[in-house]
């Protein structure tokens, strides 16, 4: 039947038994297969938030660093934020300071890539990050 349409007898699956096949143009099978996955991969990654604060003690910091080694691990982009009140403001590079220990608790456990370097915004500091 397939030779008289110009098609291509496709095994669809082989786990069941009689495996199920289809009569389709082979090279048009195989694109949408690689449109799947395409569209997996860029739907997989979420952008998961860690917020952290001026005054933060190292243990809830440590919390923190756990939670963000988890979204880390699952594949997940993480966002950290530091945002500044007041007369913190003008500590920013105190802030700076908390971040980096933060990052450090993090790449003791597994590398991570920089998605947007840490920047200054209107309410403090942001930074994006996910794994290698």
């Amino acid at each position: 039947m397939a030779k008289e349409k110009n098609l291509d007898l496709v095994q669809i699956t082989e786990k069941v038994n009689p495996p199920v096949c289809k009569i389709t143009d082979h090279g048009k099978y195989l694109y949408h297969q690689k449109k799947k996955e395409r569209h997996a991969k860029t739907t997989s990654s979420e952008l998961k938030g860690i917020r952290l604060k001026f005054g933060i003690s190292p243990h809830d910091m440590e919390t923190r660093a756990r939670s963000a080694l988890k979204f880390l691990k699952k594949g997940d982009k993480v966002k950290i934020e530091l945002p500044l009140r007041g007369r913190q403001k003008a500590l920013g590079r105190f802030a700076e300071e908390k971040i980096v220990q933060f990052m450090e608790m993090i790449e003791k456990e597994i590398p991570v890539k920089k998605e947007k370097d840490l920047k200054r915004e209107g309410r403090g500091y942001t930074m994006v990050i996910t794994k290698k």
